[in-house]
């Protein structure tokens, strides 16, 4: 009996020693109240900042509050399917979408989901939506010229490849005109271009995209657009996902190039939703975390060093401001986390200087680091020349006397900012850039009427293209105006001036 007792034991301890459970472990939650796209959800203790809540049905949610008894989630997609009572699973995935090449020339909302029907994102590639900023040990000075096309920023304040340069300026000043342009003139510089359009019209971003289309730019550029009809938990993410993408290039070792169109509208979404989530008003209604909002986004942008690919993300973040008050909330914000700023004057906009550049307010905190040799000659005194223009423009309004050399400097003032005007859609090559500004600077159009500056343009680059071409070539492949080149240059300008009629 004992020999049998033991056996029995023995085959007991055996079968418990094999025997597995297949545990599944489930996370479930139940809806507590859904309003106005955010739900407050009780059960999901274990939640992550940023995971991924499953309602059912395909609808997701991102996980924002996470408090001692609930946890607040904004709903992605549409909150008609969620009601109170309903049971909500976590996922245990930090929000994430596709990444990859296969995202170039298309329209993408901020899941990654395609929007222009050209069928899905191909790609297995996953990047979460937020990612912590490269440190400073990993980062570059900015020294590459990241050229915009336009005459005025590229000699006045110039950008950089890694720079955050901020646009600012009141509506339909031609903020979201500049961003184009640069995404158009980067045809051929082998940097790839993401446009993220936060609670626009979604008319106005398919002219966008025509646009590029027609200029052959969507070769090179992704859209990332939340449009005025999204939910505000969208308009959110956007310029998170777009970044994401960004990531994917830069850590590929290639340089990329961001606008956020516009963060304004951004911040106002983010104030939506916390409101939504209870968090509490500060000032202006903010949350105290809307500035920690947009400096973890735009300190993601960054030059790499080569240990770490070399690749960049430089980043055009638009400000709309409100009378041209630059001393508001959110514009001081976004001011303090950038490199610099361009700011856009209503009041030259209407005087038909387009672009409305204002040169004393506007500043790049790189400087001449982010200019090609060429553009450092030509341009160096351009700046100063044209601030102290505006104030002695002010002063001779009301002085009857002026002394030669004051009149003199104004002239060649009215010529500069004459000179500066410039078509929409039509970016200019730093080496013609060049060319103009060196025959302003020389005084070579002194003589000319400041009505004469659109024409000279035209014909001299014209010029420039035909019979000095080879001059045109030199500064293209030595980046500089200097010894034979500045000497050449001068005399090619001289014999397009002796037959230039006015």
């Amino acid at each position: 009996m004992a020999t049998k007792k033991a056996d029995i034991i023995a085959v007991l301890r055996e079968r418990i020693d094999e025997f597995k459970v297949e545990a599944h472990e489930e996370r479930v939650g139940t809806v507590m109240s859904v309003s106005d796209g955010v739900a407050r959800l009780s059960g999901l203790g274990n939640a992550m900042s940023q995971e991924m809540i499953d309602f059912g049905n395909g609808v997701f949610g991102v996980a924002l509050n996470l408090e001692e008894e609930t946890i607040g989630v904004i709903i992605l997609g549409d909150a008609r399917g969620v009601k109170a009572g309903d049971t909500a699973r976590s996922t245990g995935r930090i929000l994430s979408i596709p990444v990859g090449e296969e995202t170039v020339g298309r329209i993408l909302d901020p899941l990654g989901n395609a929007l222009d029907g050209k069928g899905a994102i191909s790609t297995k590639n996953l990047a979460p939506v937020e990612k912590v900023a490269p440190g400073v040990m990993t980062r570059k000075s900015v020294s590459v010229p990241m050229h915009t096309g336009i005459k005025a920023i590229d000699a006045l304040i110039p950008v950089g490849r890694g720079q955050r340069e901020l646009i600012i300026g009141d509506r339909q000043t031609g903020k979201t005109a500049i961003a184009i342009d640069t995404i158009l003139n980067q045809k051929g510089e082998n940097v790839k271009c993401i446009y993220v359009a936060i609670g626009q019209k979604e008319s106005k971003v398919a002219q966008i995209m025509a646009r590029f289309e027609a200029a052959g730019a969507m070769d090179y550029t992704t859209i990332v657009l939340a449009g005025a009809s999204d939910p505000a938990a969208m308009q959110y993410l956007a310029p998170y996902a777009g970044c994401a993408i960004a990531e994917y290039f830069m850590a590929k070792g290639e340089d990329v190039l961001i606008v956020y169109d516009d963060l304004s509208k951004h911040a106002w979404a983010y104030r939506e939703i916390s409101l939504l989530l209870r968090r509490p008003p500060g000032r202006e209604a903010y949350p105290g975390d809307v500035f920690y909002l947009h400096s973890r986004l735009l300190e993601r942008s960054a030059r790499l060093n080569e240990e770490h690919g070399g690749g960049s993300i430089t980043a055009l973040p638009i400000i709309e401001t409100q009378g041209g008050d630059v001393s508001a909330y959110i514009p001081t914000n976004v001011i303090s986390i950038t490199d610099g700023q361009i700011y856009l004057e209503s009041d030259l906009f209407y005087r038909g200087q387009r672009p409305a550049l204002n040169v004393g307010l506007s500043v790049s905190r790189v400087g001449s680091s982010a200019q090609t040799k060429a553009m450092k000659n030509v341009a160096k005194t351009l700046k100063v020349d044209l601030a102290q223009f505006r104030e002695l423009e002010a002063f001779a309004q009301f002085a009857s006397d002026l002394d030669e050399a004051t009149k003199k400097q104004i002239e060649r003032g009215r010529r500069a900012m004459e000179l500066m005007k410039q078509k929409q859609y039509s970016p200019i090559s730093f080496a013609k850039q060049a060319i103009v500004i060196f025959a302003l600077n020389t005084g070579m159009l002194d003589a000319l009427p400041v009505t004469a500056m659109q024409k000279f343009e035209e014909e001299c680059l014209r010029y420039f293209e035909s019979s000095g071409a080879s001059v045109l070539k030199s500064i293209v492949d030595a980046r500089d105006v200097s010894g034979d080149i500045k000497t050449n240059l001068e005399a090619e300008l001289k014999k397009f001036l002796s037959t230039f009629t006015a």
